[in-house]
């Protein structure tokens, strides 16, 4: 997985792109009733857990590894098929120049979609008969699904990250900082409050501070 982000800078010199792609679901519209105590000289913030629950959101955003800028993503109630393959859709349609895209996505089954098999082959100009879900042809079953977008000679190529790793897709970093910085210790009033403070802060990163991620591992195993 290492090897796939340390190509993307030379991908991006010949025109290619390199983007992670990952969800946040279940983020709660959560408001705090009592008020926060803020922090002064001696003592930390203090909230308490009495809280109003107004709903929640599925947040799916993009990250492009070689500039470290955050594409629009997806906030919504709901995180299906179609809500997963709209980011995707976004991605190819932000750059149309670029030879040949890399998305690196999570082993989940959503992301062996139907809907994600046809968009591949829409764009990298494939009119061949792609057969029927759970019937016939690459349509027939998830691995099926799975080596027909992970091909290289795609215009789109998809990389899994390793089973119980998902935390190598460096999406799921940047995800983790917007929970520590937004969401983690936020009052939101309504389910469209940390909607638009999410949209908010990746408007303030990519503008002054978006920066690509470096890997200090060099995949070498530990001593025993």
């Amino acid at each position: 997985m290492n090897g796939v982000d340390r190509e993307a800078p030379a991908r991006a010199a010949r025109g290619e792109r390199t983007v992670c792609l990952d969800e946040l679901t279940g983020v709660p519209a959560r408001e705090r009733l009592p008020p926060t105590r803020p922090m002064r000289p001696g003592r930390v913030e203090r909230q308490e857990v009495e809280d109003v629950r107004h709903g929640a959101l599925s947040v799916i955003v993009s990250f492009d590894v070689p500039t470290g800028r955050v594409g629009v993503p997806s906030c919504g109630p709901t995180r299906t098929e179609a809500d997963c393959a709209a980011p995707v859709r976004r991605t190819v349609e932000s750059d149309p120049s670029a030879a040949q895209g890399h998305l690196v996505v999570a082993t989940l089954g959503i992301h062996r979609a139907e809907t994600r098999v046809r968009d591949v082959a829409a764009v990298s100009g494939l009119d061949a008969d792609l057969g029927a879900k759970e019937k016939r042809g690459t349509l027939r079953s998830v691995a099926r699904r799975a080596a027909f977008l992970s091909d290289p000679t795609h215009t789109v190529v998809f990389h899994d990250t390793p089973k119980h790793a998902s935390w190598m897709n460096q999406v799921a970093i940047w995800l983790s900082i917007l929970v520590r910085k937004v969401l983690q210790r936020g009052s939101f009033a309504s389910v469209e409050d940390p909607r638009t403070k999410v949209l908010a802060f990746i408007a303030d990163v990519n503008a002054p501070m978006a920066k690509p991620f470096r890997w200090t591992d060099r995949g070498k195993a530990l001593a025993a």
